[in-house]
């Protein structure tokens, strides 16, 4: 658990040396508590003190890195059971599982939807994040199709075998990816244990319920492996959802160690068919999972899992925003209205899908005002006519159409007179408040 500012004092030195940029120890003690400082700004603690505030300070998640470099994927680290309290830091990895005993087509099959499964969503870029190759045939074919994989696509990787000898034959080609490795069992820990230590690879870890989970997390950590993966067993979704929360719980209000590792979710366990395998996927997303293993990675079906992914591992203090930017929707030309809004990215997707749904291309503004809506925004003073008038007039929107007419939200009429004397040049058209009736207005050509 965290320490208080009091607790952290008592390990600092003490001298009231100012050295931290803080006038005494107890006020530096105070901000490193608040996690609003780092202990490094402290040249004085000593080891001692040093090593029991880190381990004090660490998240109750263990937080483990696959992959390398600069597209290695993070899970873990996170300190809160409920997003609104503070927020989740990182999102659950998606994984597409491929059996070995799949033909080679097949397995190419899989990658290329891999590759293909990215899209754009609120400046950001979303996609299957892992492969996870599942033995179930001899060590020679596990580790031909890793090595399919590894040279087909760049998705971390996540090999699955009950045979150690089969994952030492992948590792052999696969290493240098620092794959997860899994999934031991109480019979296997010490030879899974060992791979993962020599390889240098996270383990997964699964048990029967939680208290043998919890007691094989202690054995694989005692044996030198500190990066584990639970892998729960669940006979339903109740039972998962049960499970799911306990582990949290107990990681970070109890402060229970054995439990505070990420953990990797099989849906298939609980449901075969893809409508199931989907819901329990949601479910896992909103509820702690840090790694979900699907079978099937359709876009149609992705899309939902990305969007509630986004929703849910977005900082609720931080609204969820575009780029400001003039974005081009259809194929407009210099003809073409001119629709100005915040970058408030609900307010963007709403315009920009009636815009789209009109068939009527378009110009559509979006002035940076920090992810806020249209009225907050002009509440807060971010959306008011001088503003906008700045942003008008270095957008360069005026270089890319012929006309000066400029479409404003309904929701802030009342700023049209104003707008208009700034940007005397252009004629200040009110739009309407709700989006699904820009069809409208563009098909009257009003705008």
């Amino acid at each position: 658990m965290a320490l208080t500012g009091i607790q952290i004092f008592k390990l600092l030195p003490k001298t009231n040396c100012g050295d931290c940029k803080f006038p005494t120890c107890l006020a530096f003690a105070m901000k490193l508590a608040a996690k609003q400082v780092a202990l490094d700004a402290c040249p004085h603690v000593s080891d001692e003190a040093r090593a029991q505030l880190d381990e004090a300070s660490a998240p109750p998640i263990r937080g483990i890195r696959f992959g390398t470099g600069d597209d290695a994927f993070k899970v873990g680290e996170e300190s809160v059971l409920f997003r609104h309290e503070k927020t989740f830091y990182h999102m659950p990895g998606f994984a597409v599982i491929i059996e070995d005993s799949a033909s080679d087509d097949e397995v190419q099959k899989k990658i290329a939807q891999v590759n293909d499964s990215e899209i754009e969503r609120v400046g950001q870029h979303l996609k299957v994040d892992f492969v996870a190759v599942r033995s179930t045939s001899d060590a020679a074919r596990f580790k031909a199709v890793v090595e399919q994989i590894s040279s087909g696509s760049k998705a971390k990787l996540i090999l699955l075998s009950e045979q150690p000898d089969n994952l030492r034959a992948a590792l052999e080609v696969a290493a240098g990816k620092r794959p997860l490795i899994g999934t031991a069992a109480a019979a296997t820990a010490e030879a899974f244990a060992a791979l993962a230590k020599e390889f240098k690879v996270p383990l997964a870890i699964s048990a029967a319920d939680l208290e043998q989970l919890s007691a094989l997390s202690e054995t694989v950590k005692d044996a030198g492996i500190e990066d584990i993966v639970l892998v729960p067993q669940f006979k339903n979704a109740a039972q998962m959802l049960a499970d799911l929360t306990q582990i949290r719980r107990a990681a970070i209000q109890k402060g229970f160690k054995p439990l505070g590792y990420p953990v990797m979710l099989l849906p298939d366990q609980i449901f075969e068919d893809e409508l199931g395998e989907t819901m329990i996927a949601a479910v896992g997303i909103s509820k702690y999972a840090s790694l979900i293993l699907l079978n099937n990675i359709e876009k149609e079906k992705m899309m939902p899992l990305f969007t509630l992914r986004q929703n849910i591992y977005t900082d609720p203090q931080k609204p969820m925003q575009v780029k400001q930017d003039i974005y081009a929707i259809g194929e407009p030309n210099a003809d073409s209205p001119v629709f100005i809004t915040t970058n408030f990215s609900l307010t963007f997707f709403l315009v920009q899908g009636e815009v789209e749904a009109s068939k009527v291309p378009a110009w559509l503004m979006v002035q940076d005002c920090e992810g806020l809506s249209v009225l907050t925004a002009w509440a807060a003073g971010k959306f008011t006519p001088g503003k906008i008038a700045e942003y008008v007039a270095e957008s360069g929107i005026a270089e890319k159409v012929n006309h000066r007419n400029l479409v404003i939200p309904g929701y802030v009429s009342v700023i049209s007179g104003s707008l208009g004397d700034k940007l005397s040049d252009w004629k200040i058209i009110v739009g309407p408040r709700d989006a699904n009736q820009i069809p409208k207005l563009l098909k009257a050509g009003v705008a």
